[in-house]
Order: C-alpha cells, then sequence, then structure tokens
C-alpha cells in the first residue's frame, strides 16, 4: 500500500475500472461546460464559508443541517476543494449508505472536478484507494479487508452522506480507520451532512459529531422560493394508535400500527380524501406502514380506478428502476411506499405527498414530506395531505412543525397561513385564559380549539409541602413522551431513579436556553456502605424532548427496566409499610397515609421528591409566589390608574387623617 501511494498521479489516471467509469460518464456530454454553469446559491456559500471557518479554528468533527432540496451534494462536494491539503494529505473520501446516493455524488464530483481521478467503492466495483476522490458505500467499505487499502494518512477530508446515519456501527469501524473516533489532530476533517441532522434517541450524535455549524431549514427555504411552494390539508382518519406500541427508536411498532391503519374503512378515508382534493395532481407520492399496508392502500386507489402503483424493499432492481422512470414521465398518477423513498431519491416533478401512517419521529415527517418540494417547471406547489390519527401524546403532524397543535385541522393551508393560524391561537388560549369565549376562525375546517405548543410558565399554589409532594400533574407531559418514571423536583428539573441508589437528572437552570442530563452513580459493594462517584454529564441539547429521549436511551442500556417503567406491575401493588413510615414523617399528625392509601409506585415518586428536594422546592415557590402577587398588585395599579372610565375621578388617599 505505501508502495503503491507514490506513484504518480498520471498513472492513476491511467487506471481503468469499467464499471466506475460507465457510471460517471453516461449522463454527461460536456462535463467541462457543465462545470462552468454551476452557481452557487448565497446560503451554499454561507454553509461552505462557515465550514470552513470551523476548520480553521480547529474543530474537525462537523454537522451541516440541510433541508431536502437545499443542495446538499453541491454543498459538499463543494467543499473538496475548499478544504486545503495538509502535508500529504490530499484524499477526499466521500460515504453514503444508498446506490443511488453514491451515485449521485459521483456524478456531482465529476462535474465540479473533471480533473481529478473519482472511484467508486461500492459492490463488485473495487477502488483502489488512491484516487483523488472515492465515493463509498459504507456496506461495502467494511466489507472484509476493502477499507485497509485506505491510506488514513493521505486523506484530507471525509464526507458522509444522510449523516443521520453516523452513529451505526458500520460508520463507527470507518471512522475508527480513519483516527475519527476521537478528536485527533492528525485525523482528516470530517462533515456530515443531512436534512434531518438530529436524532429520535437523542443521545448518540455527539459521538461522531462535536460542532453542528450551519442549519437552513426548509421554512427558510420556500420563503427564500429555493424550495416548491406547499399547502397542507390535514384529515382525520379515525385512526386510534393510543394502543400502539412503540418501538426500539421511539416511533410506533411498524406491525401494531399496520392493524390500526390498514383497514378497509380507513383506507376508503384516504383515497376518498385524495379524490376530494388532489385528484387533478399529477404525481402523488403516498407513504404507508409495511408492505400490508401497502398492498391495501393501492388496491383501494384502483377499485376507484385510479391507477395506483407501488414500490418497497422487494421490488427487484429492474421493477423498480422501470415503474420509477414511468412516475416521473407522468405515466401513472399514484405511486405508494413503505419506507423506500423517504431520503435519497429525486422526484421533481412530485406534486402531493399523501401521508397514509401516523409517525411520532418529526425527522421522519420531514423526509416524507421533503420528498414533494423540489422545484419543478410543471408543478405551482406541492399538496401534503395528513391522515392524523385520533389524539396521541408525542404524535407529530403536519401542523406540529409550525407549532401548531396536531389535531388542527387545516384546508389547504400555506406556510403563511400556518404561522397566522398559530397567531390565532395563541390568541384565543390568552381569551381563554381570562375568561372570555374564544371565537372560532371560519377560514379552516377546525373543529376544536387548539392550544399552541408553546411552552408556558404555571404557576400552580400548594397549601402545604405535603400537597406538592402529592402532585402528579407536573409529570404528565415528560410521561407522555417517555416510558419511564420521571419524576419532577422543580422547575425544569425532573429525577429518575434506580434501585441502588444511582439516579439521572435532566435540568436546565435559570436563564439558561440547554438542558443537561446528569447520572449520579456509586460503587456499591455487598455489606459497604456506597461510594458516590463524581456526577457524570450524559449530554446538553436546547430540546427538552431530544433531552428526555436521550436520557432514555442511556437508562434502557444502564438500568434494569423493571425498576424504571412506569407501566411495571410492581407500581400497581398497595405501598410499603416502611413506605407509609418514611412520607408520615413528614406529614402532620392529623394528616397520616394509612397502608392502603396510596399505590407502591406513587410512594416511591413521592419519597423521590422529597429526598430531591421539594421541602426547599416549596419555600422557594412561596417566595416567587409573593414576589408574582405583589408585581401583579403593581401592575394591576398601574391599569387600573390609565384606564379612562367615565363618572367620578378617583381622589387620592390621604396619607394623614386631617380634621378642620
Amino acid at each position: 500500500m505505501t508502495r503503491l501511494s507514490r506513484l504518480s498521479r498520471a498513472w492513476i489516471r491511467k487506471i481503468k475500472l469499467c464499471p466506475t467509469q460507465n457510471i460517471l460518464q453516461k449522463n454527461f456530454s460536456s462535463v467541462s461546460g457543465m462545470r462552468q454553469a454551476m452557481k452557487l446559491r448565497e446560503y451554499q456559500k454561507d454553509c461552505i464559508n462557515a465550514v470552513i471557518s470551523n476548520v480553521n479554528q480547529g474543530h474537525k468533527r462537523l454537522g451541516i443541517s440541510l433541508a431536502t432540496g437545499a443542495g446538499k451534494t453541491v454543498v459538499f462536494t463543494q467543499l473538496i476543494g475548499r478544504i486545503e491539503p495538509v502535508d500529504q494529505r490530499s484524499q477526499t473520501l466521500i460515504l453514503a449508505h444508498r446506490q443511488e446516493l453514491v451515485e449521485q455524488a459521483a456524478r456531482q464530483c465529476s462535474i465540479a472536478y473533471p480533473t481529478k481521478t473519482i472511484e467508486i467503492e461500492m459492490g463488485p466495483m473495487h477502488a483502489t484507494g488512491l484516487a483523488d476522490i472515492t465515493v463509498a458505500s459504507i456496506q461495502s467499505i467494511i466489507s472484509g479487508s476493502r477499507i485497509s487499502k485506505f491510506d488514513p494518512s493521505q486523506f484530507k477530508l471525509i464526507l458522509v452522506d444522510e449523516a443521520h446515519h453516523i452513529v451505526a456501527s458500520s460508520y463507527a469501524k470507518t471512522l475508527d480507520h480513519f483516527g475519527l473516533s476521537t478528536l485527533q489532530e492528525n485525523s482528516p476533517v470530517l462533515v456530515g451532512v443531512s436534512a434531518t441532522l438530529s436524532r429520535s434517541d437523542g443521545v448518540r450524535l455527539g459521538g461522531a459529531i462535536d460542532h453542528i455549524v450551519y442549519h437552513k431549514d426548509y421554512v427558510e427555504l420556500i420563503d427564500e422560493k429555493w424550495l416548491s411552494g406547499v399547502v397542507f390539508t390535514t384529515v382525520r382518519s379515525q385512526a386510534d394508535v393510543s394502543r400502539v406500541r412503540r418501538g426500539v427508536n421511539g416511533d410506533f411498532q411498524a406491525g401494531d400500527l399496520s392493524k390500526v391503519v390498514n383497514t378497509d374503512e380507513i383506507n376508503e378515508i384516504t383515497v376518498r380524501s385524495w379524490l376530494q382534493r388532489c385528484k387533478d395532481r399529477k404525481s402523488t407520492l403516498a407513504f404507508c406502514v409495511d408492505l400490508l399496508h401497502v398492498i391495501g392502500l393501492t388496491n383501494t386507489f384502483r377499485n376507484h380506478g385510479i391507477d395506483a402503483r407501488f414500490i418497497t424493499g422487494t421490488t427487484s432492481k429492474s421493477e423498480r428502476s422501470d415503474r420509477l422512470d414511468k412516475f416521473k414521465a407522468g405515466e401513472f398518477p399514484v405511486l405508494v411506499n413503505c419506507g423506500v423513498f423517504t431520503e435519497g431519491t429525486d422526484i421533481p416533478n412530485i406534486d402531493c405527498v399523501l401521508l397514509a401512517r401516523p409517525t411520532r419521529s418529526r425527522n421522519l415527517l420531514i423526509q416524507m414530506i421533503g420528498r414533494g418540494m423540489r422545484l419543478h417547471p410543471k408543478k405551482k406547489n406541492c399538496h401534503i395531505i395528513d391522515m392524523v390519527a385520533s389524539f396521541e401524546k408525542g404524535i407529530v403532524t403536519s401542523p406540529t412543525l409550525f407549532g401548531l397543535d396536531p389535531q388542527e385541522l387545516l384546508k389547504e393551508a400555506g406556510p403563511e397561513d400556518m404561522k397566522r393560524i398559530k397567531k390565532e391561537r395563541e390568541k384565543e388560549e390568552k381569551l381563554r385564559e381570562s375568561g372570555g369565549s374564544p371565537k372560532m376562525s371560519a377560514n379552516y375546517n377546525t373543529t376544536e380549539i387548539a392550544t399552541p405548543q408553546k411552552k408556558k410558565i404555571t404557576f400552580t399554589d400548594y397549601e402545604s409541602v405535603h400537597d406538592l409532594i402529592s402532585d402528579t400533574s407536573t409529570e404528565q407531559y415528560i410521561r407522555g413522551i417517555s416510558r419511564h418514571s420521571w419524576v419532577c423536583t422543580g422547575q425544569d428539573r425532573y429525577i429518575l431513579t434506580h434501585v441502588d441508589g444511582c439516579y439521572l437528572s435532566i435540568f436546565k437552570l435559570p436563564g439558561e436556553t440547554m438542558y443537561t442530563v446528569k447520572e449520579n452513580s456509586n460503587n456499591k459493594l455487598p455489606g459497604k456502605r456506597p461510594i458516590f462517584n463524581r456526577p457524570r454529564i450524559i449530554l446538553t441539547t436546547e430540546s427538552f424532548r431530544s433531552a428526555v429521549e436521550g436520557a432514555d436511551t442511556y437508562a434502557a442500556i444502564k438500568y434494569n427496566l423493571r425498576f424504571i417503567v412506569t407501566s411495571e406491575a410492581w407500581r400497581s401493588l398497595n405501598a410499603t409499610p416502611g413506605q407509609i413510615d418514611f412520607l408520615n414523617r413528614f406529614r402532620p399528625a392529623d394528616d397520616q397515609l394509612s397502608y392502603d392509601s396510596i399505590t407502591k409506585g406513587r410512594a416511591a415518586d413521592m419519597i423521590t421528591k422529597i429526598k430531591h428536594g421539594a421541602r426547599g422546592e416549596f419555600s422557594k415557590m412561596e417566595v416567587e409566589r409573593r414576589k408574582i402577587d405583589r408585581e401583579t398588585r403593581r401592575e394591576n395599579a398601574k391599569i387600573e390608574r390609565e384606564t379612562v372610565v367615565v363618572g367620578p375621578v378617583p381622589k387620592p388617599k390621604l396619607k394623614n387623617n386631617l380634621t378642620n
């Protein structure tokens, strides 16, 4: 390998790798001319400059978040020429997990760098390891000893497409080979690019990427006319997903979900909704749960005389290519799939996306919607039909992306409409809280008042610390998105305890924007007192939901689930005498708990609150309540002074009782 790496570049260019050559050349007759026509958009320039700036500061494991259709392939291929070689390091490796992405990146590189050697490492195509740019399938490069021909000391840059997959074990092996598992001074620069640069488990992305240097979401791109206009319609499908279990990724289990949504009744509602709103659309892409759902929905379309065809993971390569080409050519109006087109495939002519499957994953929702947002000369906009299931905590729908309630019903509403609806809902909420009667909007088919998904500070008055300890309302939200028995012990502070005394905490300090997940653990030996370790920071994030998901992922690995899952049977049993006796130590003599008054789980939660500062929290709340009362009185007095009232003007109060 060392000897080969010293051979001249001229010799390398003479190497004939026929399969690679075919892929790179079959669609381009004038590469140099196409290169001259390439012009970066302003945000693409800003993105590239952000990467260069961070590299100059010494940062090496970087992430870029660009919405689908923003031209992420253009951005990362342009980075190749902007990242300067260091010493003898001049090579670039591009990693992707699907054939379409590999071929797309290789074609883009051939446009941008016609004089450089470009090779592909994928399946039967073997690169030399010496090319200026190698585009590799992650599955192929880790196969056998194929990765060994790539000398880490020769590479200046590693690019990862669809980088939300970067924490998979296949990527870990590759990053370790190039010295990128941990930050090393002599390692190449790593740049990961994705439209959804986050993960539902919330923790692991930081194991590969240290800095997200640029973000451009699809709402901005629509506003700036870089993406197609979009209108949303939500339809209540009547599917009840409240009993559908969650999978390991936090989303609904496909098998359970399919049984709920793949019924004749719901498929009929879905197709009739499409016929009513989108029958004139030329190219509709429908997303289903699984193969059975694909077949069921496709047949329902056909029963209504609509030429619907499907592609799944089991469709042969030739048949898939044929159907996709015909769909792009407009030969049939509806293409149904499950999990095939969530990423990596460009079908710009899509002018309708039918979301026939509910999801708890914001990333998946964005990926599905993003399929229809690319610009195309023959479409005005893309119509998104979102089949909203019956309410389930944690579900995400099109309205949630704009801060609206997931059950908000929309009728052909665009992004600006969504923003306006959000403002209306905020006004309605304020009016409702003040005792007024909100006026329903006549512009949209909304049948119930929706509370905007906006964090609010709510003060609850407790007569005593015992009432505070007994209150479970503060756990409702976190237990709606987590299956673990988190306990709220204060403002923006939650605790998950384990039987051995170890515990996780999620907290946000006053004035801070970041949530922190921290673990307090101990080394417990039989017959010995536990030795507590220094608290360990697990993660920090701006998103409370990401903090919860990350903490849950960690807890599921580290702790015995029997002691932390809320639905465990033991939590429904009567509290133990020891638990009741402990709690009664903190209660007045005339308000003692009986031994059968509360469950074991409820008692455990109350004890957690006591051990983690409920008494101190009550004192702080009392101080805060008095402060709020003072401010409220002051504000009310100010309003009263500034309000003009018809009638006698109140006389100022005299400080002394003066008499004549």
